[in-house]
């Protein structure tokens, strides 16, 4: 009965010889001794004795080492049976059979072996366990901490209302996780939270002073956006999404004029298409190989509530896109419909304002980059918009607006950028009332966006504005500036 339990002890250790295939083979024996002495803490005993030299199973085990070209030096000392046992683990793990001698080294560190395999054996439960409540190998994480310090002058008097004019500090925490369940398809969430009502006092009016990284969420992390992005075939891709903005489904990039101060320069113009909080939307797009791309977006403010999508008394957005898009320069026009006050004057217009109208606009974008970067020729971003309103009785009927955007990239150092624009935003024409004539608001913005190291972007601006809101306000300029610093992980 001893005989037997011996041999099923000695067949279950040669059976762990294996599962250590994939260790390397150079030892530190000097490391290995302190380890196995520091072992009896984890529960290992240790108490045989040592295999002296002139042993068998010594003289055995540097013949192993030879005949095996194990890269482990055994010289003339004492080995702990712990050290023998990972010395033959090393040299016998990746074969296939052993010789009679080794079959012996197996049978006689039988124990050892079952304890370095206990070792691993929880290592990789706990192992198994950290993975369980980790993300998904198909789920990637990436975000930013941004930190606002800024004032504007003229603020109070522009808006007519409590914003102050007072230097202040907020700041910005955006996580976005992207998960592919085929390889080819993406669901996308994005968490966002915001600190400081400075930063909604001063840094959320449109047109003029909303900055391009304020949010609106206070300090509560929430779902900030979430679609879910798939292929139909090669060239169709669909979107969907509960949270979403119709900019985010765009068949082709209308601008590449960074916007690192005020939103109203985004895609070339945040004007009639492109504008709009966040909703319900789904959309699907084109893209060949040829340059050429076209889109639809639609989207539903009450699509998440007991009226529905699209539905006669919903709130709805729906822009088709047609462009084209080169190595080095684009062209685009966008169509957008809108029903019940979709837009409502949101989110930067001037004196346009048709609360509940039906609205329908172009948005014609076009841009075009130098093929080097780090000279004085710089990329060029250039938009127009048109709107019309239906049933109008009084007030303004139409509008229009317009906006240049200019990049400077790697001028002073690597990954930097220069970024100046101007325009217009969309200001009435057409009024009711013969005679009527529309303010010229004016738009612009400045700055220097540099990074220290790959991970943080330091960004001072200086931006500003005149005739910004309407003709019953006469003191509506203003000038600020701000400095928005970038943690990206």
């Amino acid at each position: 009965m001893k005989l037997f339990q011996q041999l099923l002890v000695a067949g279950a250790a040669a059976g762990m010889i294996v599962p250590f295939a994939a260790q390397a083979t150079d030892i530190n024996l000097e490391d290995m001794n302190s380890y196995s002495n520091s072992s009896k803490s984890a529960g290992f005993t240790n108490n045989y004795l040592n295999v002296q030299p002139g042993d068998w199973a010594h003289q055995s085990i540097k013949d192993l080492v030879k005949s095996r070209g194990c890269d482990i030096n055994v010289s003339d000392k004492s080995l702990t049976r712990f050290e023998a046992a990972s010395i033959v683990n090393s040299c016998l793990g990746d074969v296939a059979e052993v010789s009679n001698i080794e079959r012996t080294l197996i049978d006689e560190f039988s124990s050892e072996l079952a304890l370095l395999r206990g070792r691993v054996d929880g290592i990789e439960a706990r192992m198994n366990e950290f993975e369980a409540g980790s993300f998904s190998d198909t789920t990637t994480l990436d975000g930013k901490a941004v930190f606002l310090l800024g004032g504007i002058d003229g603020n109070t008097d522009a808006h007519q209302s409590s914003d102050t004019e007072a230097v202040g500090l907020s700041a910005v925490y955006q996580m976005n996780l992207n998960t592919s369940f085929t390889g080819d398809d993406n669901l996308y969430v994005r968490l966002k939270a915001g600190s400081g009502s400075h930063m909604k006092t001063n840094f959320q009016n449109k047109p003029a002073t909303y900055h391009n990284e304020a949010t609106n969420s206070d300090a509560i992390l929430r779902v900030d956006k979430i679609w879910y992005t798939f292929p139909i075939g090669d060239k169709v891709t669909a979107t969907v999404g509960p949270v979403i903005e119709n900019y985010y489904m765009l068949a082709a990039t209308p601008s590449v004029y960074k916007p690192k101060v005020l939103k109203a320069f985004r895609f070339g113009g945040h004007g009639i298409a492109f504008g709009a909080s966040s909703s319900t939307g789904l959309g699907i797009k084109y893209v060949g190989d040829n340059g050429f791309a076209a889109g639809i977006t639609a989207n539903s403010k009450l699509g998440n509530s007991t009226t529905g999508m699209f539905t006669e008394g919903d709130r709805n957005k729906i822009n088709t896109q047609f462009a084209y898009t080169a190595d080095n320069y684009h062209v685009s026009a966008t169509y957008t419909t809108q029903n019940n006050g979709f837009t409502d004057g949101y989110p930067y217009y001037s004196v346009v304002s048709a609360s509940g109208k039906d609205t329908t606009g172009w948005a014609l974008r076009g841009w075009w980059r130098p093929d080097d970067v780090g000279t004085a020729v710089p990329s060029v971003s250039v938009g127009y918009d048109t709107v019309s309103f239906s049933g109008v009785t009084s007030g303004f009927k139409e509008g229009e607006g317009y906006s240049v955007g200019l990049n400077w990239n790697d001028m002073f150092q690597a990954d930097d950028t220069i970024g100046i624009a101007f325009g217009q935003p969309i200001k009435g024409s057409n009024h009711t009332t013969s005679g009527t004539k529309s303010i010229e608001p004016f738009l612009w913005e400045a700055y220097y966006s540099f990074k220290p190291n790959d991970s943080i972007e330091i960004t001072p601006g200086i931006f500003g504005g005149s005739d910004l809101k309407n003709t019953t306000v006469t003191n509506d300029n203003i000038f600020g500036f701000v400095v928005a610093t970038t943690f990206k992980f």
